[in-house]
This record gives structure tokens, sequence and C-alpha cells, in this order.
């Protein structure tokens, strides 16, 4: 039996987690065991300190749903959402891909289908944009038949989840690029949004006086065999936040704005914004969505 003090409590906890079969989890569990106990000895963490922050755990653990999952929106107003993202792409990402964005707390498979041109408001009402562009590879060659995945807030900055019963999919669909990797569709200019502020984590973002909000975007998830299926979103430059987002997605290369009698655009009587999105090409690894559990629980912030 051993007397267990503040320096040989950690090399005890990491003798025993030796012994792990798998390399790889051997590896995570020691490394967290090792930070844990760095961070606790550096604020000098009290017993009830420690209980209360159980007691947060076990709420955010209790305020996840079918269609709220706390633990993800925790994990994105933390920022650790976009660091292990920033991470994913450095070791696989080539360098003329398209940079990623979180994937966000609203994704849902199987969207309804729309043809090229078709909109993505099925149930809502507005004026329109056009969003049209290509997929390319990382030479620019179209890469023909990719799918993609839309999805984004309503002009009232509400998720379909929010606005009716989950039966209901609006503002997401999926469309399959022409054979030239070329694809068009009209949408809603999305506004931007406060995440949920009624759970644990929205008290946790208040108690840190921060905003909650993020700005604007549209979500696109871009797939075709062989190539690394890319999750990004598209955030509008005159969104007040467009500097602060509150989970942290926001990079420059997404930036976008839309304008009238754009070149190329099928409608250049509407408002329209060109992007191009370029893939990389598909490694060994999995496409490590964040937040894309496989049960696909939908946080709601």
């Amino acid at each position: 039996m051993q007397d267990l003090d503040i320096n040989s409590t950690t090399e005890a906890v990491l003798a025993q987690l030796a012994s792990t079969p798998d390399p790889r989890t051997r590896e995570i569990m020691q490394a967290a065991v090792r930070h844990l106990h760095a961070f606790t000895a550096e604020v000098n963490l009290t017993p009830d300190e420690w209980l209360k922050g159980i007691a947060f755990m076990t709420a955010v653990g209790q305020a996840c749903t079918p269609y709220r999952q706390e633990f993800i929106l925790l994990s994105d107003v933390l920022g650790l959402s976009r660091l292990v993202n920033v991470m994913h792409d450095a070791q696989g990402r080539e360098a003329a891909g398209t940079e990623t964005s979180l994937l966000g707390p609203f994704f849902r498979e199987q969207a309804p289908e729309i043809e090229l041109g078709g909109s993505v408001a099925l149930v809502s009402k507005g004026s329109e944009i056009m969003i049209f562009g290509q997929v390319t590879d990382g030479a620019g060659q179209g890469i023909g038949g990719a799918e993609m995945d839309v999805w984004q807030t309503d002009a009232q900055g509400l998720y379909d989840l929010q606005a009716n019963d989950p039966s209901v999919m609006d503002m997401r669909a999926r469309l399959r690029c022409d054979a030239e990797g070329r694809f068009h569709f009209r949408t809603l200019k999305p506004i931007g949004y406060s995440i949920p502020m009624d759970g644990p984590v929205g008290a946790m973002v208040r108690q840190q006086d921060r905003h909650g909000f993020r700005p604007a975007h549209i979500h696109i998830l871009v797939a075709a065999p062989g190539f690394r299926e890319l999750i990004t979103a598209l955030y509008f430059g005159d969104d007040p936040n467009i500097d602060s987002d509150t989970v942290f997605g926001v990079s420059n290369s997404l930036i976008i704005q839309e304008k009238l009698n754009l070149p190329g655009s099928p409608r250049p009587d509407m408002p329209g914004i060109r992007y191009d999105f370029a893939l990389s090409r598909a490694t060994d690894e999995a496409s490590g969505r964040v937040g894309s559990d496989p049960s696909r629980l939908m946080p709601a912030g």
C-alpha cells in the first residue's frame, strides 16, 4: 500500500493505466490524466469546486435529448470542436482544398433532394438568393456528380427543428452537381442566431459575459468517391458578429456576400454568391466529423 501525496498520485494512476492493451487508448488516457491532474494542481481546485464541476457535467448530460446534444454545444463554445477540426485539416487537407468549418448542431441525414436550380426553402418564404459554383479537385478539375448537403436557418434565424415539428424538413436539401461539377440552387438569406441559452452551457456562457451569437451562415457538406468529405460553412460578411462567433467557426476564406449581376450566375437578376469548393483526395482516415456520432444526435446550439 502506497501513501499518495500531491506528487505521487499522478504516477500511481499512470502506472495502472500502463497495462491498457490498446496503444492509442493508453496514450489518450495517460495524457488526459496528466493534464487533468496538472490543471487541478495549477488552480488549487477545492473539493467544493470539484463537486460543482461534477454537477455541471451532470446537468449537461441531463440536457441531452434526441434533438439536443448539450455536450457538443459545450465542445463548440470552448473551441474544442474547432481545434479538433483544425488539427484534422492539417493532417489531411490538400493546400488547395477548401477550408473546413464545424459540422454544427443541426445536420440531419436524408434531407429532401432537389434538382439543380431548386430551392432549399421548402416551407419558409422570403426574398431569395442564388448560390452557384463548381466542385473541383485540388488541380481545379471539375468533379462530376459530386453530392452536396445544404442546411441553414430561415430568415428568422431558426432551424427547422426549432421552427417546426421534427418531422418537417425545411431549409435543407441534397443536390447532385452536373457532369462538370457545377451546381446552383436558390435559398433565403439566413440571419445570425443565439445558441440555446436555456441550458447549463448557456448559463456558463452568460457567466463568462459572452454574447452567445453565431453569425449568419450556410452549412455545406460535399462528397464524391475517391475524395475526402468536405464539411464547411459560408459566413455572411455583413453580420455584426462575424468577428466574434461564439463557437469559433469563421475563417476569412469562408466569408461571402451576395451581389447583383454576378458574372456566370444562372439568375443575374437575383442577388447571387459564387463559391467554388475544392476537395482533397481521400486518405485512410475517416472524415472525422465533430458532433456526428453514429446516432446522429442533434445538439441545439
